[in-house]
């Protein structure tokens, strides 16, 4: 017999636990599938946003999170000729409650969140299930296929399905909803390197060469590195070897040329395709995209992860009351859609202007770094530097927890059950 919820969530990441989080706070039965045994999947993206810091104060999760081991980054900075460093974005000028983005392990906020949706009644978390097709009924998107570690297959039922599961996204593409790609003339490639007290790299520290580009990244005893190349590179570098790339990695950020040899091979170096797409539909009936499996977004500015869980925030307070009145119509899909939009829209064009006018410059060794006038006026007047800062860290349209979610500053809840391995 086929299990029936009311509301599924397909992919456990921060879209997906932070909606199924809010619609239990609401009383929706909702149940989260996630394909993997755990969290711990290297290289995702870390970036905590003060929006989304922020938004988990208003959770009553403030605090739990203050707890977890992070590293926190301030300001934005790009070296200058003169051996000086110009911000070009200043989060300690913004005025939220939490002015810095605050670098922390992806698993240890997916647990969070996992340990707060464990303490409500209407949450369930399944791991080890992936989602593997669709449901119909009447027309509509009825739930989801699933098969769990040990090959068995199995169906859940729901009156909506969500799409959280990213940018590959197994339930769009089962749905027939074909994303929008836009051009992208870059790749990013992920690794780590040993930081030490003495650095001097606390904040982001871009640094940049003709045909490179690279952010060191501060987390708690290492730099996460994003080197930027151009798009299809991949195997070139792969060819050229692990000394080659070292090599370009030490004359790219000279501080760190002492430790280059933690690459201990091109395994440790990880590939990203770097996509830039969206849906011009975000829904079916019955089903709703969000996040990345909506709108899959470049890498720079780090912002991805921030738009996902407000889209979370959005959907849930949007969908909650249809969803427990059981009319959760096409309609009422389409509202998230429209809330969420402009800043979607926006985000991704001044990611496509940044591609043009910023990286592809300095990738054809056009430049080394930012446009000077823009540097200039920066250096001249430093208060400017909180409008990037704000694009960064707080975003165009951003999402509060509705009152339903909200929770004391320090609420303790004691999970009533322990994720399920499906």
């Amino acid at each position: 017999m086929d299990e029936r919820t009311t509301c599924i969530v397909a992919g456990g990441g921060p879209a997906g636990m932070v909606l199924g989080l809010l619609l239990a706070r609401a009383g929706v039965e909702v149940t989260v599938l996630e394909k993997h045994g755990d969290f711990l999947r290297d290289f995702r993206g870390d970036t905590v946003h003060p929006s989304t810091i922020q938004l988990l104060d208003e959770l009553g999760l403030g605090e739990r999170f203050a707890r977890l081991p992070q590293s926190r980054i301030q300001e934005i900075a790009f070296p200058v000729p003169d051996d000086r460093r110009v911000v070009v974005g200043d989060l300690r000028r913004l005025r939220v409650p939490h002015p810095y983005i605050a670098m922390v392990p992806q698993w240890d906020l997916l647990n969070l969140l996992a340990e707060a949706g464990a303490a409500e009644p209407t949450f369930t978390l399944r791991m080890n299930t992936e989602v593997t097709g669709l449901l119909h009924r009447g027309g509509r998107v009825a739930g989801v296929r699933y098969r769990t570690a040990d090959g068995a297959d199995g169906a859940l039922r729901a009156d909506l399905t969500v799409a959280c599961d990213g940018r590959w996204s197994t339930v769009r593409r089962a749905a027939g909803l074909v994303p929008e790609e836009f051009p992208v003339p870059i790749d990013a490639w992920w690794f780590r390197l040993p930081r030490r007290a003495d650095d001097g790299l606390d904040g982001l520290a871009p640094a940049a060469a003709p045909g490179r580009f690279a952010v060191a990244i501060p987390r708690t005893g290492y730099y996460q590195i994003a080197y930027i190349a151009g798009k299809g590179t991949d195997p070139a570098i792969r060819a050229r070897g692990v000394e080659a790339f070292r090599r370009d990695v030490a004359a790219l950020i000279p501080p760190l040329a002492d430790r280059v040899d933690a690459i201990g091979s091109l395994d440790d170096v990880k590939h990203l395709d770097v996509r830039l797409n969206r849906l011009r539909r975000w829904h079916a009936d019955g089903l709703l995209c969000i996040g990345d499996a909506a709108h899959a977004m470049s890498p720079v500015g780090g912002v991805g992860i921030n738009l996902a869980v407000q889209d979370a925030v959005a959907a849930a307070t949007l969908l909650a009351g249809p969803l427990r009145r059981g009319a959760v119509t096409p309609g009422a899909l389409a509202r998230v859609h429209d809330r969420r939009l402009l800043p979607t829209v926006l985000v991704q064009r001044l990611q496509r202007l940044l591609h043009r006018t910023m990286i592809m410059p300095i990738l054809e060794g056009r430049r080394s770094g930012p446009p000077w006038p823009l540097l200039g006026l920066l250096r001249r007047v430093p208060p400017l530097s909180a409008v990037p800062a704000y694009l960064i860290g707080v975003g165009l349209r951003p999402e509060h927890a509705p009152p339903f979610a909200r929770r004391p500053a320090g609420a303790h809840t004691e999970p009533r059950r322990a994720p399920t391995a499906g």
